[in-house]
Parts: C-alpha cells; structure tokens; sequence
C-alpha cells in the first residue's frame, strides 16, 4: 500500500443532535475523537477532512486534520448519498501533485469509541488480503432471527424465515452488522463500483462497546460516560506504570 488517507466527513447539518459534529463529548468535540485516533495512526498518511461547515473546518484544522475544501451544499444534504462526498475529495486528490491515494479510508465523527489499533489493524488486513475493501462491523443485535415484520393482516412474521423453533442464542448462526467506525477502500474499486462494500470486502469485527454510532442526546449522553471512563483509565495505566 503506497499512501492511505483518511478522510472524515462531517456535514453541519444535523436533525437528530444539532451541532453534533463539535458537539462536546468527554472534554472535546464529537469530531476530535476521530481526529486524533487517525493522526496517531501510523499506518495513515494524511487527515483530511471534508465538510461544508466553517465552524466544523475550523474546529478540525484546531485539532490538526486538513482542510484543503469546503464541500459544496448539495453535497451536504440529508438525502446526499455518502459516495458522492467520497468522489469530491478523490477528484481534489486527482488534482495535486501527490495524486490519488491507493485506498481512503472513511471515519465518520460518529464512532468516537474507534481506536488507533482499530485504525491500524484494518488497514493491515487490507494489506494482508490485498482486499478492495475492509469495513468494520460487529455482533448483530438483535439478531436477525429474532427480527419479525407485519403481515397483510397484523400478524408478527419472520423477517428472515428460518426452521428454528426455539432460538437459543448458542444455536444461531453468526451475523454482523455494519457498526458505522471504519469504511477501508482501495481507490480505483471505490470508484469503479461505487459501493463501500463491494465482492471481495474482508470484515474487521469489532465489540459492541466500541461501536457506539452517535445520533441523539441519548447517544451522546452514553458516549460521554464512556469516552471520560476510558480516559480515567487510561490515565490509571499510565501512573501505574511509572
């Protein structure tokens, strides 16, 4: 792998936590988080970020990302699909001199419980696997077995239909779900298929309790107890050490 680049994204709109993007969590903004776990990776070679908020730019360029743009407003909608917003900043990429990255890996601002080894074993398995993609995902819950939907007339239906009679969570079968952390994507796939998940695509697993998608104040209000947990106990190692 020649370069990776991360790319965040973070628009300045938000309907369910407004201002989430710089919304404080744990002593620092939702955005921070992100931030700094790229920039201490060292598998990334750049921290870009694209957003159409001065205010977020602002924020990012204080805690070290790149700024190069400022995406455009159609781009920053809430019906704006995400790939659109991946190929504004390749084609900014495509007019510098160091040119396209080999792969853009996508942090979104909303999975602060990512970590730097997160970051950095992703993109190991990609190197490893020589894969178009990896993407982060984690233990389905509930799972899908245990999902019902309406029928014609009211009644509860399997939502995915199969043959078990009791569903003791030993006997089901392994399932994930996308977590929202890490979107790893070799460059010239991302491009060519224009799906963040095409064939071929490696999962890295990660635990419920660092796959918090933030959304709501609720989101917030656990991300913050959390994230100050963590760091406590950070900080607990660190003089235990010396």
């Amino acid at each position: 792998m020649k370069n990776c680049i991360a790319l965040i994204t973070a628009r300045g709109g938000s309907k369910g936590l407004p201002g989430k993007n710089v919304h404080e969590i744990a002593g620092k903004p939702l955005i921070a988080w992100s931030i700094e776990a790229a920039l201490a990776s060292t598998r990334v070679s750049r921290v870009v970020v694209s957003t159409d908020s001065p205010d977020i730019a602002e924020v990012a360029l204080r805690f070290g990302a790149e700024v190069p743009f400022l995406r455009p407003a159609e781009l920053a909608r809430d019906d704006s699909p995400h790939i659109l917003t991946s190929e504004h900043a390749i084609a900014w990429f495509d007019t510098q001199p160091a040119g396209r990255p080999d792969y853009i890996l996508l942090l979104q601002p909303t999975s602060p419980m990512r970590s730097v080894d997160d970051i950095d074993s992703s993109i190991a398995l990609a190197m490893e696997h020589s894969a178009p993609a990896v993407v982060s995902v984690c233990e389905a819950k509930p799972h899908p077995y245990k999902t019902y939907a309406l029928s014609e007339y009211g009644t509860l239906t399997e939502f995915v239909p199969n043959k078990l009679r009791y569903k003791r969570r030993q006997d089901l079968p392994p399932a994930f779900s996308e977590n929202g952390a890490i979107y790893l994507n070799r460059t010239a796939d991302l491009l060519r298929h224009r799906t963040y998940i095409p064939s071929g695509t490696i999962p890295y697993i990660m635990p419920i309790e660092r796959s918090l998608d933030i959304d709501t104040p609720s989101d917030a209000v656990i991300a913050d107890f959390m994230l100050r947990r963590a760091v406590e106990e950070a900080r607990k190692e660190t003089l235990g050490s010396v």
